[in-house]
């Protein structure tokens, strides 16, 4: 999950980003509109956490924006006051957090966002010549970078979404989907086995299709680390 936090107190935004490291989060952090702007427009954002009142814009304001962009970003308020937590939530928030709040609520906001996530299944508009599909993500068996775009390999099919692979990135279920190579992402689900090859490197062999993967000398040691309870053949 990619998180921005914006607010104009310095010493406000520092402490959500020490908050979020200490749960293993990394952020994005500004305090004026001009920086929120820039960041927004070098990464796709799912989670924004905003301070309510700043000089240049409101984060109600800011949130309506946000909204029209991407209707799947996931909001949390912060501020020092109470009554703007009815407007709050009519616009669509995830939480409304009043300040000062420690770690364990913050957890618990997040922990809504990703809850959320999962529990609406993500489906993705592909295309294959004339042929369009709606392919639900629990159907991908990988995905494959291809310039601008994306091949998308489901047991029936391969298609095509304009997007590029880090964005599909942000968009899938981490803990369904992992990225072994600047090229590829898998879906854990979908592993038949895997056996390691030249370089520490994994090759990976998927229940119902003969496609083989090989991940990267890093995303090899990545995935180890995230999943040492797979053994590799």
């Amino acid at each position: 999950m990619k998180i921005l936090v914006m607010d104009d107190e310095s010493l406000a935004l520092s402490r959500v980003e020490r908050l979020l490291k200490e749960l293993n989060y990394s952020s994005t952090c500004v305090s004026t509109l001009e920086n929120f702007d820039t960041e927004c427009a070098k990464t796709s954002f799912n989670i924004f956490i905003l301070d309510i009142n700043m000089p240049q814009i409101s984060g109600i304001e800011l949130a309506k924006k946000i909204l029209l962009k991407q209707p799947d970003a996931f909001i949390i308020f912060q501020t020092a006051y109470e009554e703007f937590a009815l407007k709050a939530y009519q616009i669509g928030a995830i939480d409304y957090l009043l300040k000062p709040f420690d770690k364990e609520t913050l957890e618990r906001s997040i922990n809504r966002a990703l809850a959320y996530r999962k529990e609406n299944n993500i489906t993705f508009l592909s295309k294959n010549g004339d042929e369009t599909y709606l392919i639900n993500q629990k159907d991908i068996f990988y995905i494959e970078a291809n310039l601008s775009e994306v091949i998308i390999k489901t047991k029936e099919h391969f298609s095509y979404i304009d997007e590029k692979i880090s964005q599909m990135e942000t968009l899938l279920d981490s803990e369904l989907f992992f990225r072994i190579h600047r090229s590829y992402i898998v879906n854990i689900n979908k592993i038949k086995y895997i056996k390691t090859v030249e370089q520490s490197k994994l090759e990976f062999f998927f229940e119902g299709i003969n496609d083989v993967v090989i991940s990267s000398k890093d995303g090899a040691k990545k995935f180890r680390e995230k999943y040492k309870e797979i053994q590799c053949k």
